[in-house]
């Protein structure tokens, strides 16, 4: 999923939101610039006639600052055209600006608000339906259940602490009815368990 020397990769649509996270830490590390680059978008390098009319500078003619303008934006494209895999690179190869194409992956992969209040809907549900798998281990149920609160979380879901490790403890296997019980009379459940 990324490290500070090896760029995140959107792999899958499912695993955008985290992408989207990961991808806006990286880049700012990396070089903050680059990351203002895709928020302000492509910069017109212009010069003003005698007529007074404003034209395109003559690429010859731009000066050591325009031309780190320039390679700003291309390093901001070219960081984000890296960061995507071949297959869903393929969709987007049409985009000239790390703005638009930023613009067009949040479109594609987080849609409008129809598509964002169906995603939450299957989020609550998921929430409200997660349980113990048969077979699984306890550290791979948590885990699951950090995954989904942390997904639920950036989708805009917000559940009290309360609810959450109601859910949580609700959802242990039957061989932790007696923890569970000695959980729910002896701690707040108000509070991080």
């Amino acid at each position: 999923m990324g490290t500070t020397t090896c760029i995140p990769r959107l792999l899958f649509a499912e695993g955008f939101p985290q992408w989207k996270y990961r991808m806006e830490k990286y880049i700012k590390m990396k070089d903050f610039k680059i990351w203002r680059c895709i928020l302000k978008g492509p910069i017109r390098i212009t010069t003003t006639l005698e007529n007074g009319t404003i034209v395109d500078k003559d690429f010859e003619d731009y000066t050591d600052e325009e031309f780190d303008k320039i390679e700003q934006q291309e390093k901001a494209l070219a960081t984000l055209t890296m960061a995507l895999s071949l297959e869903i690179a393929q969709g987007f190869r049409g985009y000239t600006s790390a703005k638009a194409l930023w613009e067009a992956l949040i479109e594609v992969y987080e849609g409008n608000e129809d598509m964002k209040q169906s995603r939450q809907d299957i989020l609550r549900e998921k929430f409200n339906m997660f349980n113990h798998v048969l077979g699984e281990t306890l550290e791979t149920q948590l885990q699951r259940f950090i995954t989904l609160t942390t997904e639920m979380n950036s989708s805009g879901i917000l559940f009290t602490i309360f609810e959450i490790n109601k859910r949580l403890l609700n959802s242990l296997p039957k061989s932790w009815d007696m923890n569970v019980y000695v959980i729910k009379k002896t701690k707040d459940l108000n509070h991080r368990l």
